[in-house]
């Protein structure tokens, strides 16, 4: 009844001498990129199916309720909203060419506009301790690992798989996650570490002669060579100091909706020196019709802008 089975001991040695080939060359080179990819696309396309049911319930409700007079009012106010965004881009781009044209005089090489892609978040993590987003978005659209990732208020995290045409999002208040920072108000540099609280961060070991304060804003210093200098990254909103200790503990909340941004944008550097007056859009192919991805670069001139409306 107990016998051993030769036939079944060389099997199982076989097929962990695969198992073992497979982790090597996963870990030591690039053969399995392009199954992983795939693998990936396959996973997403479960969770857009999974989506699609909300999706279509949303936009039925959405018609229903739609109507001409809220129609018209929603028309005017976009309308609205576009000529206040003319004038603030017009404000940028003086803002800007003021400050090439103080580079210039002290001698430093002028700093080029980061290029992004839009995507769209299509589901999220469903393990409730690791907080990703699944964006739709991936190694056709040159997105990479380690991307930083923004929403329009925010730093959101960065990129750590990539598929075919999706990619997975560590947002920076996963638990798991930390990035260098800096106070906005006078350039301190700290270290803000995720909670696994979806819109909270913290600064530990802060000392208490440290000058940070509530409602202080801060920014991504750059350093690490991982996430682009001076994005907004949290607010200050609670500093404890606990009497007799020589630290201090900082409370932060995200300025990005970590919970509620639907659009991102992954950020692309380029080196200083690029010629940026002949950026193009670039359309790209999205899974997803009722979306579309651009390539454009950030702050462009207010005239060029006017021109192409």
């Amino acid at each position: 009844m107990f016998r051993k089975d030769d036939r079944l001991r060389s099997q199982g040695i076989l097929i962990s001498l695969v198992c073992l080939v497979l982790i090597f060359a996963s870990i030591f080179t690039d053969w399995l990129d392009t199954p992983k990819r795939k693998v990936y696309d396959w996973v997403a396309a479960l969770y857009i199916i999974g989506d699609a049911p909300s999706r279509a319930a949303a936009e039925i409700v959405d018609y229903r309720q739609a109507s001409k007079a809220e129609l018209i009012r929603e028309h005017k106010a976009l309308q609205d909203e576009l000529l206040i965004h003319k004038k603030k881009l017009q404000l940028m781009a003086s803002i800007k060419g003021e400050n090439v044209r103080l580079r210039n005089l002290l001698n430093a090489s002028e700093s080029i506009d980061d290029k992004v892609v839009i995507g769209e978040v299509i589901n999220i993590s469903p393990d409730p301790s690791m907080l990703q987003l699944i964006i739709n978005r991936g190694y056709k659209d040159d997105i990479f690992v380690g991307q930083a990732v923004v929403d329009e208020s925010g730093l959101l995290g960065q990129v750590t798989a990539v598929g075919e045409r999706v990619s997975r999002v560590l947002l920076i208040t996963d638990s798991s996650h930390a990035l260098p920072v800096q106070i906005n108000r006078n350039g301190v540099r700290l270290v803000a570490e995720g909670t696994g609280t979806v819109n909270e961060l913290r600064l530990r070991y802060v000392s208490n002669t440290t000058d940070i304060q509530a409602g202080d804003i801060l920014v991504s210093s750059g350093l690490g060579n991982r996430f682009p200098f001076g994005y907004p990254v949290a607010n200050v909103e609670e500093v404890i100091a606990e009497p007799g200790t020589a630290f201090q503990e900082v409370r932060l909340k995200t300025l990005a909706q970590m919970d509620r941004s639907r659009y991102v944008l992954f950020i692309f550097d380029e080196a200083p020196g690029a010629n940026i007056e002949s950026s193009e859009i670039k359309a790209l192919d999205a899974p997803d019709s009722a979306t579309r991805s651009r390539i454009l670069p950030i702050q462009n001139s207010a005239d060029q802008t006017l021109q192409d409306e």
